[in-house]
């Protein structure tokens, strides 16, 4: 039943994703990715490495609005739950980055193309960093689009990570002797972030408020009120 629910909204859900962040940061990803053909330039892999973890970073700054929906409080209702909706909103978008990230790597030519192993497991933690900060802000707000907040957080971590030396961060390269290092800092990350988005997944936390205390009467209060009915004549 929730499978046939689920295809019955994969053509609203299709139509409600947010279609001009995604399609903006994509285009300026693959604008970056194209400043690796200019000419009279030298093969340089590391300058395509440079220009693929832009690259990421841009498409992650679009992904972090794909859990943005406006009708969320209207939709809350709905027989399927809001992990599910939002594992419908991934499954359509992932075939979609696949297909950028792709078209990314062939924007580089094949001389200043790195490895691309690492260079996918980088986009890839990149991506999934943005969409476990949008499902943490889901979560734990009432916010209806929550993109803007996590690509600024996004955007404030990769400023942070050019802080971190080399040597302890996330920027090395394979002429680095910490490269191998580097490589498992990235996987941790990407780790992390997925568990993040398995279990951050979840119907919104609702605040609890306290019922207002009564306050009691005063003591000269209770006092007249006992008098006056006292002395009050019979019905």
């Amino acid at each position: 039943m929730r499978g046939v629910t689920l295809r019955a909204l994969a053509a609203p859900v299709w139509r409600s994703l947010p279609w001009r962040a995604l399609i903006a940061a994509g285009g300026l990803g693959l604008l970056l990715a194209s400043t690796a053909r200019l000419p009279d330039r030298a093969p340089d892999p590391e300058l395509g490495r440079l220009v693929l973890r832009l690259t990421a970073l841009t498409g992650a700054l679009g992904l972090a609005f794909l859990l943005d929906d406006p009708a969320r409080r209207t939709t809350a209702a709905t027989p399927v739950g809001r992990a599910s909706r939002a594992a419908l909103r991934l499954a359509l978008a992932a075939p979609v980055a696949a297909l950028w990230w792709t078209a990314a790597v062939l924007l580089v030519p094949a001389p200043n193309r790195p490895d691309l192993i690492p260079a996918t497991v980088e986009a890839a933690a990149t991506a999934c960093a943005a969409l476990a900060l949008a499902t943490l802000a889901v979560r734990f707000t009432e916010a209806a689009e929550v993109g803007r907040a996590a690509a600024v957080r996004l955007g404030a971590a990769a400023g942070a990570a050019l802080l971190v030396p080399d040597r302890w961060g996330l920027l090395g390269t394979p002429a680095d002797p910490w490269w191998q290092a580097t490589q498992l800092r990235w996987a941790a990350v990407l780790a992390l972030a997925l568990t993040l988005c398995a279990t951050g997944t979840g119907e919104p936390v609702r605040r609890r408020y306290r019922r207002p205390v009564r306050q009691a009467r005063p003591h000269r209060q209770l006092r007249r009120d006992r008098t006056s009915t006292e002395a009050a004549p019979p019905g």
